[in-house]
């Protein structure tokens, strides 16, 4: 199957990670190739990572990331820092922000886990889908398997 390319689907990703990954999996088993933003070599603009923020409707310090380096050694666990100033921190250091996010027609998404993406995509599933834990997510009938 040759998945179509949607620019109206974006994908904050880094391919490092297993729930970018399987979000993105996700998305590919619409039959659409999202855009995809390696947001580690190509971090968003100020002004784009707080449209992000304010499309989730999430807080800034919800999108950090705690569990990397450099969270500690700046001292972000501290809730002494600005909404302002954990942005200049997470655009100096990219790995700060949470992923993956993706961007639909239906909504912008931290999409943690990743089959959260499922209630932003317009098209439905095209078939089966496990995530590379074997976890099954969609089963054979396209639907979607609740835990």
């Amino acid at each position: 199957m040759t998945n179509m390319i949607d620019d109206s689907i974006k994908i904050y990703h880094n391919p490092a990670c297993g729930t970018s990954r399987n979000t993105l999996g996700l998305i590919r088993n619409t039959g659409v190739e999202p855009t995809v933003i390696l947001y580690l070599d190509t971090p968003p603009s100020r002004q784009t990572l707080q449209q992000l923020i304010t499309d989730m409707g999430i807080s800034v310090r919800s999108l950090l990331r705690q569990n990397v380096e450099p969270f500690e050694t700046l001292g972000l666990s501290e809730d002494k820092f600005s909404d302002s100033e954990l942005i200049n921190f997470m655009l100096e250091h990219p790995i700060l922000i949470n992923r993956p996010i993706v961007v639909t027609p239906l909504g912008t998404c931290l999409c943690r886990p990743s089959e959260r993406v499922l209630d932003i995509l317009p098209k439905p599933q095209l078939g089966a889908f496990s995530k590379e834990d074997g976890e099954v997510v969609i089963d054979a009938n396209r639907q979607r398997v609740k835990k």
